[in-house]
Protein backbone atom coordinates (compact mmCIF):
# COMPACT_ATOMS: atom_id res chain seq x y z
CA UNK A 1 0.00 0.00 0.00
CA UNK A 2 1.12 3.30 -0.61
CA UNK A 3 -0.52 6.28 0.18
CA UNK A 4 -0.57 10.09 -1.03
CA UNK A 5 -3.08 11.94 0.98
CA UNK A 6 -3.21 15.91 2.31
CA UNK A 7 -2.40 16.44 6.30
CA UNK A 8 -6.21 17.28 6.70
CA UNK A 9 -7.59 14.39 4.55
CA UNK A 10 -6.06 12.36 6.63
CA UNK A 11 -6.50 13.88 9.58
CA UNK A 12 -10.19 15.02 9.53
CA UNK A 13 -11.53 10.81 9.86
CA UNK A 14 -8.43 10.18 12.65
CA UNK A 15 -10.19 12.68 14.42
CA UNK A 16 -13.46 11.49 14.66
CA UNK A 17 -12.46 7.66 15.92
CA UNK A 18 -9.61 8.27 17.96
CA UNK A 19 -11.76 9.01 21.01
CA UNK A 20 -12.15 5.03 21.37
CA UNK A 21 -8.42 4.40 20.71
CA UNK A 22 -7.05 3.94 24.45
CA UNK A 23 -3.29 4.33 24.42
CA UNK A 24 -2.90 1.31 26.92
CA UNK A 25 -4.64 -2.06 25.84
CA UNK A 26 -5.68 -5.02 26.67
CA UNK A 27 -5.21 -6.49 23.33
CA UNK A 28 -2.50 -4.31 21.32
CA UNK A 29 -4.01 -4.36 18.47
CA UNK A 30 -6.94 -2.18 19.72
CA UNK A 31 -3.99 0.47 20.06
CA UNK A 32 -4.23 0.55 16.17
CA UNK A 33 -6.40 1.89 14.13
CA UNK A 34 -7.16 0.47 10.24
CA UNK A 35 -6.87 2.53 6.97
CA UNK A 36 -8.71 0.78 3.98
CA UNK A 37 -8.40 2.71 0.84
CA UNK A 38 -11.57 1.07 -1.53
CA UNK A 39 -13.83 2.80 -4.47
CA UNK A 40 -11.93 6.08 -3.85
CA UNK A 41 -12.38 6.47 -0.33
CA UNK A 42 -10.71 6.37 2.77
CA UNK A 43 -11.60 4.69 5.98
CA UNK A 44 -10.19 4.88 9.54
CA UNK A 45 -11.46 2.43 12.09
CA UNK A 46 -10.81 2.80 15.72
CA UNK A 47 -12.19 0.25 18.42
CA UNK A 48 -12.25 -0.66 22.02
CA UNK A 49 -14.41 -4.02 21.11
CA UNK A 50 -17.40 -2.18 22.37
CA UNK A 51 -17.90 0.77 20.18
CA UNK A 52 -16.83 0.66 16.95
CA UNK A 53 -15.88 4.32 14.93
CA UNK A 54 -15.51 3.95 11.12
CA UNK A 55 -14.68 7.76 9.45
CA UNK A 56 -14.67 7.91 5.73
CA UNK A 57 -13.44 10.35 3.53
CA UNK A 58 -13.44 11.10 -0.48
CA UNK A 59 -9.50 10.80 -1.56
CA UNK A 60 -8.68 13.30 -4.21
CA UNK A 61 -6.46 10.94 -6.19
CA UNK A 62 -8.49 7.85 -6.53
CA UNK A 63 -6.67 4.80 -5.42
CA UNK A 64 -6.31 2.08 -8.30
CA UNK A 65 -6.18 -0.68 -5.94
CA UNK A 66 -7.73 -1.39 -2.53
CA UNK A 67 -5.62 -1.10 0.27
CA UNK A 68 -5.07 -1.91 4.33
CA UNK A 69 -3.10 -1.71 7.05
CA UNK A 70 -2.81 -0.88 10.83
CA UNK A 71 -0.92 1.60 12.52
CA UNK A 72 -0.49 2.90 16.25
CA UNK A 73 -3.54 5.80 16.54
CA UNK A 74 -2.33 7.90 19.00
CA UNK A 75 1.21 7.85 17.77
CA UNK A 76 -0.32 9.04 14.36
CA UNK A 77 -2.81 11.66 15.00
CA UNK A 78 -0.05 13.43 17.07
CA UNK A 79 2.54 13.02 14.22
CA UNK A 80 -0.78 14.26 11.95
CA UNK A 81 -1.26 17.08 14.36
CA UNK A 82 2.33 18.39 14.86
CA UNK A 83 2.93 18.64 10.56
CA UNK A 84 2.57 21.73 8.78
CA UNK A 85 -1.36 22.88 7.22
CA UNK A 86 -1.51 21.17 4.04
CA UNK A 87 1.57 19.25 4.21
CA UNK A 88 1.72 16.13 2.14
CA UNK A 89 1.55 12.64 3.35
CA UNK A 90 2.27 9.69 2.27
CA UNK A 91 2.30 6.50 3.56
CA UNK A 92 3.62 2.69 2.39
CA UNK A 93 4.78 -0.48 4.09
CA UNK A 94 8.54 -1.09 4.26
CA UNK A 95 9.37 -4.73 5.18
CA UNK A 96 7.74 -5.02 8.66
CA UNK A 97 7.15 -1.31 9.37
CA UNK A 98 4.61 1.34 8.00
CA UNK A 99 7.12 4.84 6.66
CA UNK A 100 5.26 8.26 7.13
CA UNK A 101 7.13 10.73 4.76
CA UNK A 102 6.04 14.32 4.79
CA UNK A 103 8.68 16.87 3.57
CA UNK A 104 11.73 16.10 4.95
CA UNK A 105 10.31 14.37 7.75
CA UNK A 106 10.49 10.53 8.70
CA UNK A 107 8.89 8.54 10.36
CA UNK A 108 8.95 4.58 10.85
CA UNK A 109 6.17 2.99 13.14
CA UNK A 110 5.20 -0.67 13.83
CA UNK A 111 2.16 -2.40 12.33
CA UNK A 112 0.24 -5.15 12.96
CA UNK A 113 -1.77 -7.86 10.92
CA UNK A 114 -4.88 -6.45 9.35
CA UNK A 115 -6.58 -9.45 9.58
CA UNK A 116 -6.23 -9.37 13.78
CA UNK A 117 -7.57 -6.31 13.71
CA UNK A 118 -11.65 -6.93 15.22
CA UNK A 119 -14.70 -6.12 13.40
CA UNK A 120 -17.98 -5.90 15.05
CA UNK A 121 -20.96 -7.23 12.36
CA UNK A 122 -24.33 -6.64 13.83
CA UNK A 123 -26.75 -9.43 12.99
CA UNK A 124 -30.37 -10.43 13.19
CA UNK A 125 -31.17 -6.43 12.62
CA UNK A 126 -34.36 -5.65 14.40
CA UNK A 127 -35.25 -1.66 13.33
CA UNK A 128 -33.75 0.33 10.89
CA UNK A 129 -35.00 4.27 10.29
CA UNK A 130 -33.59 7.38 9.58
CA UNK A 131 -33.70 10.95 11.78
CA UNK A 132 -32.17 14.21 11.49
CA UNK A 133 -28.64 14.24 13.65
CA UNK A 134 -29.98 17.38 15.76
CA UNK A 135 -32.65 15.52 16.85
CA UNK A 136 -30.84 12.73 18.82
CA UNK A 137 -28.53 14.91 19.60
CA UNK A 138 -30.54 16.97 21.46
CA UNK A 139 -32.27 13.66 23.19
CA UNK A 140 -28.83 12.59 24.17
CA UNK A 141 -27.71 15.79 25.77
CA UNK A 142 -30.34 16.67 27.56
CA UNK A 143 -30.54 13.37 29.52
CA UNK A 144 -27.12 12.05 29.72
CA UNK A 145 -25.95 13.87 32.91
CA UNK A 146 -27.98 11.87 34.91
CA UNK A 147 -26.30 8.40 34.00
CA UNK A 148 -24.83 6.39 36.82
CA UNK A 149 -21.17 6.19 37.19
CA UNK A 150 -19.65 2.55 37.92
CA UNK A 151 -22.85 1.92 39.35
CA UNK A 152 -22.87 -1.92 40.40
CA UNK A 153 -26.28 -1.95 38.60
CA UNK A 154 -24.41 -1.61 35.65
CA UNK A 155 -27.94 -1.26 33.47
CA UNK A 156 -27.65 2.36 35.01
CA UNK A 157 -24.30 2.95 33.65
CA UNK A 158 -25.83 3.90 30.66
CA UNK A 159 -29.19 5.58 28.60
CA UNK A 160 -32.18 3.99 27.71
CA UNK A 161 -33.75 4.37 24.18
CA UNK A 162 -37.25 3.58 24.15
CA UNK A 163 -38.84 3.32 20.42
CA UNK A 164 -42.30 4.03 19.95
CA UNK A 165 -44.43 3.84 16.46
CA UNK A 166 -43.65 7.80 16.04
CA UNK A 167 -41.71 8.77 19.09
CA UNK A 168 -37.94 8.07 20.93
CA UNK A 169 -37.66 8.46 24.20
CA UNK A 170 -34.59 8.94 25.86
CA UNK A 171 -34.12 7.93 29.59
CA UNK A 172 -30.91 7.83 32.43
CA UNK A 173 -31.32 7.69 36.08
CA UNK A 174 -28.24 6.78 38.78
CA UNK A 175 -31.17 6.18 41.46
CA UNK A 176 -31.05 9.74 43.02
CA UNK A 177 -32.70 11.49 40.04
CA UNK A 178 -33.69 10.75 36.67
CA UNK A 179 -34.15 12.48 33.00
CA UNK A 180 -36.72 11.61 30.58
CA UNK A 181 -36.97 13.32 26.73
CA UNK A 182 -39.06 12.81 23.84
CA UNK A 183 -38.64 13.44 20.34
CA UNK A 184 -41.54 12.57 17.43
CA UNK A 185 -40.03 10.52 14.80
CA UNK A 186 -41.36 7.82 12.22
CA UNK A 187 -39.64 4.31 13.27
CA UNK A 188 -41.32 2.36 11.03
CA UNK A 189 -42.29 0.02 14.00
CA UNK A 190 -45.37 -0.51 15.40
CA UNK A 191 -44.29 -1.88 18.74
CA UNK A 192 -42.33 -0.46 21.48
CA UNK A 193 -38.37 -1.49 21.95
CA UNK A 194 -36.31 -0.82 24.67
CA UNK A 195 -32.44 -1.07 24.13
CA UNK A 196 -29.81 0.76 26.34
CA UNK A 197 -26.87 2.56 25.28
CA UNK A 198 -23.54 2.28 27.06
CA UNK A 199 -22.34 5.78 29.17
CA UNK A 200 -18.96 5.55 26.60
CA UNK A 201 -20.99 5.45 23.39
CA UNK A 202 -23.23 7.74 24.88
CA UNK A 203 -20.46 10.20 24.87
CA UNK A 204 -18.72 9.47 21.65
CA UNK A 205 -22.20 9.84 19.88
CA UNK A 206 -22.87 13.41 21.97
CA UNK A 207 -19.38 14.22 20.22
CA UNK A 208 -19.84 12.94 16.70
CA UNK A 209 -23.07 14.27 16.28
CA UNK A 210 -23.08 17.82 14.83
CA UNK A 211 -26.67 20.18 15.12
CA UNK A 212 -28.30 20.11 11.88
CA UNK A 213 -30.77 18.66 9.54
CA UNK A 214 -28.97 16.34 8.28
CA UNK A 215 -30.32 12.34 8.11
CA UNK A 216 -29.00 9.83 9.94
CA UNK A 217 -30.01 5.87 9.78
CA UNK A 218 -30.38 4.19 12.82
CA UNK A 219 -29.94 0.55 13.26
CA UNK A 220 -30.88 -1.54 16.20
CA UNK A 221 -30.37 -5.32 16.13
CA UNK A 222 -30.14 -7.77 18.68
CA UNK A 223 -27.06 -6.95 20.22
CA UNK A 224 -25.65 -3.23 19.19
CA UNK A 225 -26.73 -0.32 17.62
CA UNK A 226 -25.34 1.58 14.59
CA UNK A 227 -25.59 4.89 13.65
CA UNK A 228 -24.81 5.84 9.58
CA UNK A 229 -23.76 8.99 8.30
CA UNK A 230 -22.08 10.05 5.23
CA UNK A 231 -18.92 10.44 6.72
CA UNK A 232 -18.89 8.09 9.76
CA UNK A 233 -20.33 4.72 10.55
CA UNK A 234 -20.50 3.80 14.79
CA UNK A 235 -21.51 0.79 16.32
CA UNK A 236 -21.87 0.30 19.67
CA UNK A 237 -22.23 -2.79 22.12
CA UNK A 238 -25.68 -2.64 23.62
CA UNK A 239 -25.78 -3.18 27.68
CA UNK A 240 -27.95 -6.27 28.60
CA UNK A 241 -30.47 -6.39 31.46
CA UNK A 242 -33.65 -4.29 32.15
CA UNK A 243 -33.90 -0.86 32.56
CA UNK A 244 -36.34 0.10 35.55
CA UNK A 245 -39.72 1.41 35.10
CA UNK A 246 -39.08 4.73 34.62
CA UNK A 247 -42.72 5.92 34.64
CA UNK A 248 -43.30 4.47 37.97
CA UNK A 249 -40.07 6.72 39.34
CA UNK A 250 -41.93 10.04 38.10
CA UNK A 251 -44.11 11.40 40.57
CA UNK A 252 -47.84 12.06 39.33
CA UNK A 253 -49.39 13.13 42.81
CA UNK A 254 -47.74 16.73 43.94
CA UNK A 255 -50.21 19.29 45.48
CA UNK A 256 -47.81 21.58 45.93
CA UNK A 257 -45.74 24.10 43.27
CA UNK A 258 -43.02 27.19 42.56
CA UNK A 259 -42.55 28.83 39.05
CA UNK A 260 -39.51 30.84 38.75
CA UNK A 261 -37.05 31.99 36.22
CA UNK A 262 -34.96 29.51 35.37
CA UNK A 263 -31.66 31.99 35.45
CA UNK A 264 -32.38 33.72 38.36
CA UNK A 265 -32.41 30.29 40.72
CA UNK A 266 -29.54 28.78 38.47
CA UNK A 267 -27.86 32.06 39.51
CA UNK A 268 -28.76 31.88 43.52
CA UNK A 269 -27.66 28.25 43.73
CA UNK A 270 -24.36 28.92 42.15
CA UNK A 271 -23.99 31.82 44.91
CA UNK A 272 -25.60 29.44 47.85
CA UNK A 273 -22.96 26.48 46.76
CA UNK A 274 -19.96 28.07 47.35
CA UNK A 275 -20.67 27.67 51.11
CA UNK A 276 -22.01 23.90 50.91
CA UNK A 277 -20.15 20.86 52.65
CA UNK A 278 -17.73 19.49 49.99
CA UNK A 279 -19.12 15.99 50.87
CA UNK A 280 -22.50 16.10 50.84
CA UNK A 281 -23.05 19.30 48.57
CA UNK A 282 -26.59 19.96 49.91
CA UNK A 283 -28.93 22.72 50.31
CA UNK A 284 -32.11 23.65 52.34
CA UNK A 285 -35.52 24.88 49.74
CA UNK A 286 -37.67 26.36 52.72
CA UNK A 287 -40.79 27.44 51.25
CA UNK A 288 -42.90 30.27 53.10
CA UNK A 289 -45.71 32.48 51.48
CA UNK A 290 -44.32 33.95 48.51
CA UNK A 291 -40.60 33.28 49.26
CA UNK A 292 -38.34 30.75 48.83
CA UNK A 293 -35.00 31.03 50.72
CA UNK A 294 -31.98 28.53 49.95
CA UNK A 295 -29.71 27.50 52.52
CA UNK A 296 -26.48 25.83 52.67
CA UNK A 297 -23.83 25.50 55.56
CA UNK A 298 -20.51 23.33 55.90
CA UNK A 299 -18.23 22.33 58.85
CA UNK A 300 -16.39 25.48 59.05
CA UNK A 301 -19.76 26.89 60.51
CA UNK A 302 -19.58 29.35 57.44
CA UNK A 303 -23.36 30.15 55.54
CA UNK A 304 -25.29 30.91 52.91
CA UNK A 305 -28.44 32.20 52.48
CA UNK A 306 -30.40 33.50 49.46
CA UNK A 307 -34.29 34.81 49.50
CA UNK A 308 -36.25 34.60 46.17
CA UNK A 309 -39.89 36.15 45.84
CA UNK A 310 -42.36 33.94 44.76
CA UNK A 311 -45.82 32.91 44.32
CA UNK A 312 -46.37 30.57 46.48
CA UNK A 313 -49.67 30.47 49.37
CA UNK A 314 -49.80 26.39 50.42
CA UNK A 315 -48.21 25.04 53.67
CA UNK A 316 -44.99 25.44 54.68
CA UNK A 317 -42.20 23.06 53.31
CA UNK A 318 -38.60 22.26 54.17
CA UNK A 319 -36.51 20.40 51.72
CA UNK A 320 -33.27 19.41 50.99
CA UNK A 321 -31.16 18.80 47.60
CA UNK A 322 -27.96 17.78 46.35
CA UNK A 323 -26.88 21.28 44.67
CA UNK A 324 -25.42 19.91 41.74
CA UNK A 325 -28.56 18.05 39.86
CA UNK A 326 -30.43 20.93 40.56
CA UNK A 327 -27.69 22.85 38.38
CA UNK A 328 -27.14 19.96 36.10
CA UNK A 329 -30.99 20.03 34.62
CA UNK A 330 -30.83 23.53 34.92
CA UNK A 331 -27.65 24.00 32.64
CA UNK A 332 -29.72 22.04 29.59
CA UNK A 333 -33.33 23.68 30.79
CA UNK A 334 -34.52 25.97 27.96
CA UNK A 335 -34.27 29.81 28.93
CA UNK A 336 -37.84 30.84 30.60
CA UNK A 337 -39.61 29.67 33.90
CA UNK A 338 -39.78 25.98 35.14
CA UNK A 339 -41.74 24.39 37.60
CA UNK A 340 -41.27 22.31 40.43
CA UNK A 341 -43.76 20.40 42.08
CA UNK A 342 -43.32 18.86 45.42
CA UNK A 343 -45.61 16.31 47.56
CA UNK A 344 -43.58 16.33 51.40
CA UNK A 345 -39.89 16.53 52.44
CA UNK A 346 -39.27 12.93 51.43
CA UNK A 347 -40.76 12.33 48.10
CA UNK A 348 -39.03 12.97 44.86
CA UNK A 349 -39.62 16.63 43.40
CA UNK A 350 -40.96 16.78 39.68
CA UNK A 351 -38.85 19.52 37.15
CA UNK A 352 -40.18 20.68 34.04
CA UNK A 353 -40.20 23.97 31.74
CA UNK A 354 -42.93 25.62 31.01
CA UNK A 355 -45.24 25.65 29.44
CA UNK A 356 -45.14 22.07 29.97
CA UNK A 357 -45.06 19.41 27.77
CA UNK A 358 -44.95 15.45 27.80
CA UNK A 359 -41.74 16.03 26.22
CA UNK A 360 -39.04 16.47 28.99
CA UNK A 361 -39.46 15.42 32.74
CA UNK A 362 -36.74 15.77 35.30
CA UNK A 363 -36.64 14.32 38.61
CA UNK A 364 -34.95 14.85 41.81
CA UNK A 365 -34.72 12.46 44.99
CA UNK A 366 -34.51 14.62 48.47
CA UNK A 367 -31.57 14.07 50.78
CA UNK A 368 -31.82 14.51 54.47
CA UNK A 369 -29.74 17.91 55.59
Amino acid sequence: MKLQIQRETLLKPLQLVIGVVERKQTQPILANVLLRTKDNKLSVTGTDTEVELIGQISLAQPSTEDHALTIPGRKLMDICRALPENAPVELYREQEKIVLCSGRSRFTLSTLPVEDFPHVEPQDTHLSFTMAKQLLRGLLQRTAFAMAQQDVRYYLNGLLLEVHPEKLHAVATDGHRLAFNSALVHTNTDRRLQIILPRKGVLELMRLLEDNNESITVTISNHYLRIMTDHFAFTSKLVEGRFPNYERVIPKNGDKWITLDRDVLKAALQRTAILCNDKFKGVRFELRSNSLRILANNPEQEAAEEEISINYSQEDLDIGFNVHYLLDILAIAKPGDIKLTFIDANSSVLVEELPTSSESVFVIMPMRL
